[in-house]
C-alpha cells in the first residue's frame, strides 16, 4: 500500500448508509448569581461611570471672567523702533523710574519676542505709566 492510498483511506469517511452520532442534548445554561453579576452587573456599573463622567465634562462651569473689571490688564501704548535703538533704551524712556530689566522683560513678554533684538520700524507695545 503506498502512502497516498493510506492518506487516502484513512481520511475517506463515507457517512451513506450510515447514520450521523448525534450528540445528546444538554441542559440548558444557568448562570448562577455571581455569573449574573458578572454578565450584567459590571458593564452596567462601568456605563453608568462613563456616562456620569461624560455628562460631568459637558456640565463644568468655565473659568472666565464675568466681568472686564476681573481682568488683569497691563496698560500699554504703541512705539515704533528707530534706527539705533533697543530695548534697553526703550525701557529708560517710558519707564525711567523702573528697573529696566522689569520693563525689559514685560516689553518681551507683552510683544511674545523670543530675543531682545528688535528692527527699525518694528512697532512693539509698551507698558505705560
Amino acid at each position: 500500500m503506498s502512502a497516498a492510498s493510506a492518506f487516502h483511506s484513512t481520511f475517506d469517511h463515507s457517512i451513506t448508509g450510515r447514520e450521523v452520532a448525534r450528540r445528546p442534548k444538554q441542559a440548558p445554561l444557568r448562570l448562577t448569581r455571581r455569573g449574573r453579576f458578572v454578565f450584567f452587573g459590571i458593564p452596567l456599573i462601568l456605563l453608568a461611570a462613563l456616562i456620569l463622567s461624560f455628562s460631568g465634562f459637558l456640565t463644568a462651569p468655565a473659568k472666565a471672567a464675568d466681568s472686564a473689571d476681573q481682568l488683569n490688564v497691563t496698560p500699554t501704548v504703541s512705539v515704533t523702533v528707530q534706527p539705533g535703538e533697543s530695548l534697553w533704551a526703550i525701557a529708560g524712556t517710558v519707564a525711567p523710574e523702573r528697573d529696566p530689566r522689569d520693563v525689559v522683560a514685560d516689553i518681551v513678554q507683552l510683544n511674545n519676542l523670543d530675543a531682545a533684538r528688535v528692527m527699525p520700524g518694528q512697532q512693539l507695545f509698551v507698558p505705560s505709566k
